[in-house]
């Protein structure tokens, strides 16, 4: 590790998160904010901007700035186009497999490719838990609350249907409500599917006498250099808004983010976090 982390940083909190647990264990990060995505405050951190899928610029800032690690992490709303594809001469022969990739490919496949274009720049893409391990999920409670019984039959349900979901490379969270699946996560994410569970039970198509439990798992064949699923605070909040008795992640494969503001959080309102082993089976104690 002779030279700089990179962080390519889309929107949400967690890429700055990641710089500041970087920049904790030693690292000085180069933020490459992408544009129209990136919407934190990067004060004390050496910037630059460039479009999605503009790699011509982001070689130029490898070699400018000496990165050999590179950091995937934010969301991204729009989905690359190939026409906003900027490729180095080098990658004129992937071009074709480029396009394929974006319009036929789901979004873990459209990260592997991310990934192979930028190591073929001769720079390593690492994971978020690399370079900030103490955001990782750890198994068992994460806080004071205890998933009860009705909880945790939800928890099973809403485990085997995510890994499912992930298997097909569409999201990676899933909602259960008294023993059945009634939202799965798609492009609009997860605060939204649980703006839409709030919605569904105000209506009534829901059960308001029931909780229920989001579970967000990493999808089965995940790279894990990129990606991971991760819960915070607007995780928390909107899961008070759906009327659930608490919030799933798996341990080891997400991210926790601003932990002690969200454990502070869900000890006051009285909603259970907890970190899991998805291979854990039904009757087994989660």
């Amino acid at each position: 590790m002779n030279g700089r982390l990179a962080i390519i940083a889309g929107g949400g909190v967690l890429p700055l998160r990641i710089a500041e647990e970087a920049r904790l264990q030693g690292d000085d990060p180069l933020i490459i904010a992408l544009k129209n995505e990136s919407n934190a405050d990067w004060s004390g951190f050496a910037k630059e901007i460039a479009s999605i899928g503009d790699f011509a610029r982001i070689r130029t800032l490898f070699k400018d700035y000496g990165v050999d690690r590179v950091v995937l992490t934010g969301w991204v709303r729009r989905r690359p186009d190939w026409r906003d594809i900027r490729p180095t001469l080098s990658f004129l022969g992937r071009v074709p497999f480029v396009v394929r990739t974006l319009t036929r490919g789901g979004d873990n496949a459209v990260l592997e490719m991310v990934i192979a274009l930028i190591e073929a720049l001769g720079c390593r893409v690492v994971g978020a838990h690399e370079v900030a391990p103490g955001l990782l999920a750890t198994l068992g409670p994460i806080g004071a609350v205890r998933a009860d019984k009705d909880a945790k039959g939800d928890m099973a349900v809403a485990i085997e249907a995510a890994l499912m979901l992930g298997r097909l490379d569409i999201g990676q969270g899933a909602v259960a409500v008294g023993g059945r699946i009634v939202a799965l996560e798609g492009p609009e994410g997860t605060d939204a599917m649980l703006l839409r569970v709030a919605e569904l039970k105000a209506a009534g198509r829901i059960s308001s006498r029931r909780k229920g439990v989001l579970v967000k798992l990493a999808k089965p064949q995940q790279d894990v250099r990129a990606d991971l699923p991760a819960i915070g605070t607007s995780t928390l909040e909107n899961a008070l808004k759906a009327g659930l008795a608490g919030i799933v992640a798996e341990a080891g494969r997400s991210l926790v983010l601003d932990r002690a503001e969200l454990v502070r959080k869900a000890d006051e309102t009285g909603l259970f976090v907890m970190g899991v082993d998805p291979a854990i089976k039904e009757g087994k104690p989660l």
